[in-house]
This record gives structure tokens, sequence and C-alpha cells, in this order.
């Protein structure tokens, strides 16, 4: 996990998507994500985790329901949303970050 963390410490925003595997509505919210990264082209990067293979992080940060979506800038949480967000939510949530 010391990877995890030396991510959301970079200058560039990240968007983390604490999931599970068994999550209905986080099904839904992969394909989002899949067409939010390649919109943001490499401004934002998204990154994935699974709360029941890192549960220590999904802790950490107070996950208690999925999926939920957490933008760090820098090692900060700067949002966090709850439920299925859409690309043009998404888009509007880190554009003054970016």
């Amino acid at each position: 996990m010391n990877a995890f963390y030396e991510t959301i410490q970079g200058t560039t925003p990240v968007l983390v998507d604490f999931y599970a595997d068994w999550c209905q509505p986080c099904k839904m919210q992969a394909p989002i994500l899949q067409d939010f990264a390649k919109r943001m082209n490499g401004k934002v990067r998204v990154l994935k985790i699974n709360v029941d293979k890192n549960p220590q992080v999904a802790a950490k940060y107070g996950i208690r329901s999925i999926p939920t979506l957490v933008l760090f800038k820098q090692g900060n949480a700067v949002w966090r949303g709850a439920g299925v967000h859409q690309t043009k939510q998404l888009e509007q949530v880190v554009g003054g970050y970016v």
C-alpha cells in the first residue's frame, strides 16, 4: 500500500474509486470511470481500491458505503462522493483541481 500513499502525494490529482467486486453499483461505476479517464487525458489519475482486499485503507478514509470516490490533491482529500457519478459530474468536480 506504500505505492497508494506515494501516488496520492503527487501533483497530479488522483480520483480513487473505493469498490468491491460483489457491489452492483460499483460495477456500474467502472465503465463511467474508464470513460472519464480517457476524457481527462492524463490530467487526473484514476485508481481503484478494493475495500475487501484493503480494509485498512478504507478504514483510514472512513469509507462506509461503496462505491465512494475520493479526489486527492497532493495527499489531501479535497472531495468525496458516495454512489454512482456520471462522467459530466466528475469533470465538474475535478475541473478546479487540474
